[in-house]
């Protein structure tokens, strides 16, 4: 059910607290090439954070610390460890999610796969190199995708989101303009709106 997806490197607790208070409902923490000590040091307080929440959290691209963080799922890319080992490594319970660049790759998503991403619908400084997929990806995505849910992703922020939702998603995931925004509980529930504003499934 989850609306607003913030994906985030390490930040500090009062910055996750606004963004949970104002409605970002899905966590992964992502902190590339860390040592294992670092990814469980900043999962564990977090965690505890989200889970007072209610809110599910997922740690990027080690399914081999899932258990070990106590979190709720995993996020693999492309070039990462594939869905089924993922979902090997975590188990049947767990949270599995997949990026996804182009139709093909949708496509070819594994059933394993508890959702998706989309995108980058904008070129982003997180993805350095990775072409955008722009809006018409997202409209693909609106119309194939099917019951799984899928989040957009890229470059999305308070100024373009309306644009996101008219192209038909219904959820998205941020992170500069979450991580980076000078109110964060503001632009959380302002993200959250533009998604809210809009019925859950098309029809």
């Amino acid at each position: 059910h989850a609306r607003l997806y913030l994906v985030t490197p390490a930040l500090e607790p009062a910055r996750l607290q606004a963004l949970l208070d104002g409605g970002v409902d899905l966590v992964q923490l992502r902190i590339k090439g860390a040592a294992d000590a670092d990814v469980l040091r900043e999962a564990a307080w977090m965690r505890d954070a989200c889970g007072a929440a209610g809110v599910p959290f997922l740690l990027n691209d080690r399914p081999d610390l899932v258990a070990l963080a106590d979190a709720d799922g995993v996020h693999v890319g492309q070039e990462d460890a594939t869905v089924a080992a993922a979902r090997a490594a975590v188990g049947p319970a767990a949270l599995v999610g997949l990026s996804t660049h182009a139709p093909a790759q949708l496509a070819a998503a594994p059933a394993a796969a508890d959702y998706v991403a989309v995108g980058p619908v904008w070129a982003t400084p997180t993805k350095p190199g990775r072409a955008a997929a722009g809006l018409a990806y997202v409209a693909h995505a609106a119309a194939h995708a099917g019951a799984r849910p899928w989040f957009a992703i890229g470059g999305i922020d308070t100024t373009n989101v309306r644009e996101v939702v008219e192209a038909g998603a219904r959820r998205i995931v941020a992170v500069r303009a979450l991580v980076e925004a000078a109110d964060p509980a503001a632009a959380a529930a302002e993200l959250r709106a533009a998604l809210t504003e809009a019925p859950l499934e098309l029809a």
